[in-house]
């Protein structure tokens, strides 16, 4: 009976250490021939016609009450902190009194060919080094 014990100990304890043997994360702290390989990133597509974009969709970055005027955009980049392209548009708006707020910038990102988020440009953002074209 005894010796049944020590043979399930033993068969347990290898099966234990062999489950280990597996392939590990990519983050792993292991050898990279033990790792998984990284998943190969979506392939990107054609960067979007942002003028053309920005002229049928305007009122998903400025709101209408704004009246932006002189609209600007660079040219689109690939996003750095995501899938599809990113672009600056800048443009002279108003308050909802009618003063003049200045210029506006924001960065938009584009998903399936269209606008899918904006967002106000914070200084780490590469906006203010773009070139930009009117629309």
């Amino acid at each position: 009976m005894r010796r049944i014990v020590v043979h399930f100990a033993l068969v347990a304890g290898a099966a234990l250490t062999l489950a280990g043997c597996g392939f590990a994360d990519i983050r792993s702290p292991v050898p990279e021939l033990m790792r998984a390989k990284a998943p190969e990133p979506p392939a990107l597509g054609a960067p979007p016609d942002v003028k053309m974009l920005l002229r049928q969709k305007l009122d998903s970055v400025f709101t209408a009450a704004s009246q932006p005027t002189q609209v600007r955009v660079s040219e689109p980049r690939p996003n750095l902190r995501g899938p599809g392209w990113t672009a600056c548009v800048k443009a002279e708006v108003v308050s909802v009194t009618g003063k003049p707020l200045g210029t506006q910038t924001y960065r938009i990102e584009f998903a399936d060919g269209a606008i899918a988020d904006r967002q106000k440009v914070e200084p780490e953002d590469t906006c203010s080094t773009e070139s930009y074209e009117p629309v």
